[in-house]
């Protein structure tokens, strides 16, 4: 069963270069965008642009549930979950797992009734029904009550799912939802590496291609780890390798392999077949020195007493404080 996440992502607001900008004191949004991810390639296969920053995700899905296939599984956060869409994904012969949000109506068609519990919490179960322009769809609802609540204070996670309980467990259900995460991960890695949010570009139709572009980096960064894990072993790969000094490195070295490199000796791959030209990544894979790109990860943060503040003294000298013999409170 192939894997679909989906999330959206609005631009952050960018500067008032624009004329139509520049007598506005608000937070200006160049656009927003659902995105499709691949967790089993790790690859962003489908992006779906909107150039109006103020509109719904919701006006998009009409376009999503266009490139749904039969048997395919969806998984989305509480704001793809309406009812045209989990009909519309039902009807396409695809199955989902999305956070049920508050404002979804339902109706029981079962007892909640309790299954257990995980590290999270404890499980419950029941089967409800949703009805929308005479269309109804009977589904079950995975209930998660949180040991230890969310950061907004949340102490419930509800899920909708059609996937049948003799193949799906409950808290596979739960785990598959939690997974969903990875998703995130990938705007993490494309704001914190690839830049896809320029203050500069106001332009809506700029703002969004030059995210598109570093969704086509991650593709290309995902490709290499992936032809990584393949020589020198997945949990390697996931649990030590930086993203940080992968880009920083291509980075750095590209600009003067393309001067020192003649066009011709670049023009070879762009009709080698795809499995010789996976051949050759992992031919080069191996000759990676891992260790120039190792994680550095922080110790723990140690507890810090409130700061020291003297009114009679505002203004401290650096220097004086850094003597050998000054004392530390």
């Amino acid at each position: 069963m192939k894997v679909r996440i989906l999330d959206g992502n609005c631009l952050a607001g960018t500067d008032h270069r624009l004329d139509v900008l520049k007598g506005q004191g608000a937070k200006v949004l160049p656009g927003k965008s659902l995105v499709v991810l691949d967790p089993d390639l790790d690859l962003a296969i489908n992006i779906f642009l909107c150039e109006d920053g103020h509109a719904q995700e919701r006006r998009l899905f009409s376009q999503v549930l266009e490139t749904v296939e039969r048997d395919e599984l969806w998984m989305a956060d509480r704001n793809m979950c309406t009812r045209d869409f989990l009909l519309g994904l039902n009807k396409k012969g695809a199955y989902f797992v999305i956070r049920e949000h508050q404002t979804m109506p339902w109706e029981p068609v079962s007892e909640l009734k309790s299954i257990g519990q995980i590290e999270a919490g404890l499980l419950l179960e029941q089967k409800v029904c949703i009805t929308n322009n005479g269309e109804s769809l009977v589904m079950r609802r995975v209930l998660l009550r949180l040991f230890k609540p969310t950061q907004s204070g949340e102490k419930e996670v509800a899920i909708f799912t059609t996937l049948s309980s003799h193949k799906v467990s409950t808290d596979q259900v739960a785990s598959l939802y939690r997974n969903r995460r990875s998703i995130e991960n990938l705007f993490q890695v494309v704001t914190e590496n690839y830049q896809c949010e320029i203050k500069t570009l106001g332009y809506p139709q700029a703002a969004l291609f030059s995210f598109c572009l570093a969704l086509v980096a991650y593709n290309i960064l995902a490709t290499v780890r992936a032809a990584l894990a393949t020589v020198h072993g997945h949990g390697k790969i996931e649990a030590g390798l930086s993203s940080y000094y992968m880009v920083e490195e291509m980075q750095g070295v590209y600009r003067g392999m393309m001067i020192a490199i003649e066009p011709v000796h670049w023009q070879v791959f762009d009709s080698l077949p795809l499995t010789e030209f996976g051949n050759v990544l992992l031919f080069l894979s191996q000759q990676v020195r891992l260790l120039n790109f190792l994680k550095q990860p922080r110790g723990p943060k140690k507890k810090k007493g409130p700061p020291i503040y003297d009114p009679k003294h505002p203004h401290l000298s650096t220097a004086r404080l850094l003597e050998p013999s000054h004392k530390s409170p």
